[in-house]
Order: C-alpha cells, then structure tokens, then sequence
C-alpha cells in the first residue's frame, strides 16, 4: 500500500467506528417501497443549568439538522422538533413511543441522545416485540441547541445540515453527510466528514487556541478569514481536485509550499495551524465577505 493510499484510509478511518447507531443501521434498515401517507410533528423544549466550560454530547438520528449557538447564559437550552411518518395514527403512535430524545446529565456534561428504530441494540433492550414492518419508516429531529459561550462539544450526526456558532472550547464534530456551516473565533476544532461541505469562518484576526483539523472523505473545505488574519495553514487534496488561495499575505513555508494540490503556507505573521484534508474535491482558502450584521 503506497503511502497516497494510507493517507486516504486514515482520512475516513473515524467513519470505521463512527456511529455504529447511525450509519451501520442506514445501510441495514430497508427503505419503504412507498412514501408514508401521514407525517405528524412534535415539539419538545428543555432547559437545563449549566456551568461555563462544561461538555455537552449531542448523539444525532440518521437524519436531522443541528443548530448549535452560544449564548450568555449558565444554562443549556434545547427545542426540537420531531418528524414522524406512517400510514396510521396508531403505527405513528408506537414510533412516537421509541423516536425520540433522552438526556444524561452530570455536574459538567451534559448529554442528548437520539433513540429510535435506527439503533437495534435500543430496540432490543426496549421494544423486543415491536412490529419490523415500522423500522424502516424515515424520520428526523431538527434540533437547536444554545449553550454557554464556553462550552465544549460533541456532536455525532448522520445526514442533514450543521451550523455552530460563538462557541469557544473543544469542538468536535463529525457526520456521514453534511454541509455544516461554523462561525467560530476559538478552541481546538477537529470536523469529519464523510461526504459534503464545510465552510469554516472566522471572525476574527487571530485564533484564540490551538487550531483546527477539518477532514472530508468527498467534498469541499472553505476557510473564510477577515482581512489581516494570522495562521499557518497546511492544506491537502490526496486524490483528485485543487487547492484554491486568495488571500493576498500568505507565504510558502518550505520549498515548494504552494503546489495546486499541497500547500504548506504562512498568513500574515502564523499562529494557530489549520489542517484541511480533502479525499476527493477543493479546498478554498479566502478572505471573508463583509458582514451585514
């Protein structure tokens, strides 16, 4: 094995483990050979006190989008709608019953947790004798979530839209199919994702942490940063596609540094790295538009 291709089974090794609840029952649970003919929505809302610099888990269905925002308050505030389909009020009943959410909490970590027919070891240990005839009925939650500004996250999603922002603390994320849209100024921030995009901005001119990681198996990366900005950026297409740079005070850092398909490059005086691997598609790397806010 050459080492392009050990490259490429490191950047979708996370998705050999990750979530086995989520993406092994995708590939296990057969579709409905037709739409379901009725569909009911749910709401549910929770608050929970919640101190700054505490962790919260988000476990996400196969489908869903997720919106996540900081806020400037100790608590944590969920509204979620759920979304059910089947041809009767009773079966929408039953998957009412299993399709849902549950909250773990501590003192500093805080955890949501998707349940339902996608995950066949919940439905054991809960619903042994529930009909299969249900199991494959599609259904999702679209969560939006607000957190103390220093919060650290872990969201494991499955299909759907992504969105982060004004949170600073240790941001991990990964999905199997995603356009997740961050809007973060620092922390540590490590993104993995199967296939789709990821646009990154950040607001200001110098990351306060460590950095970022943001991996895609097939797809795109875009890093936005404001005139001025400072980082070091080591950048990579491993199969095929191209780097595309627009930032005017950038400088290789080693011979060779800016080739269309591998960038190693220094922005304004360096600082914090930014790591973005792309299997398959571009990366982009440009300078903010200016906010309307």
């Amino acid at each position: 094995m050459n080492s392009l291709s050990v490259r490429a089974l490191i950047l979708i090794a996370p998705f050999l483990l990750f979530p086995a609840a989520v993406i092994a029952q995708q590939k296990k649970t057969p579709e409905p050979s037709r739409p379901p003919l009725l569909v009911r929505t749910t709401s549910r809302h929770e608050v929970r006190r919640f101190a700054y610099g505490g962790t919260l888990t988000l476990i996400g269905p196969p489908e869903a989008s997720i919106t996540i925002e900081g806020w400037p308050r100790n608590e944590v505030d969920i509204s979620a709608e759920i979304q059910l389909r089947a041809d009767t009020e009773t079966d929408l009943d039953l998957l009412a019953a299993v399709n849902t959410f549950v909250l773990d909490e501590d003192a500093n970590h805080l955890r949501v947790l998707s349940t339902g027919t996608h995950d066949q070891a919940f439905m054991r240990s809960v619903a042994k004798k529930f009909p299969k005839t249900l199991l494959g009925l599609p259904w999702r939650i679209d969560y939006r979530i607000r957190v103390p500004l220093a919060t650290d996250l872990e969201v494991n999603a499955g299909r759907g839209p992504i969105s982060i922002a004004n949170v600073e603390g240790n941001i991990r994320l990964s999905a199997a199919e995603s356009v997740a849209n961050l809007k973060v100024s620092g922390g540590t921030l490590s993104v993995t994702i199967a296939s789709g995009k990821v646009k990154l901005e950040i607001p200001v001119r110098s990351w306060r942490g460590v950095g970022a990681e943001l991996r895609v198996a097939a797809g795109d990366i875009t890093v936005a940063v404001p005139g001025g900005f400072s980082g070091d950026f080591d950048a990579e297409v491993l199969r095929s596609g191209k780097i595309d740079n627009s930032l005017e005070r950038i400088e290789p850092r080693n011979t060779g540094g800016l080739e269309p398909r591998k960038m190693t490059a220094r922005a304004g005086a360096g600082g914090a790295a930014f790591n973005l691997t792309v299997g398959d598609g571009t990366i982009l790397i440009k300078k903010a538009e200016p906010s309307n806010e």
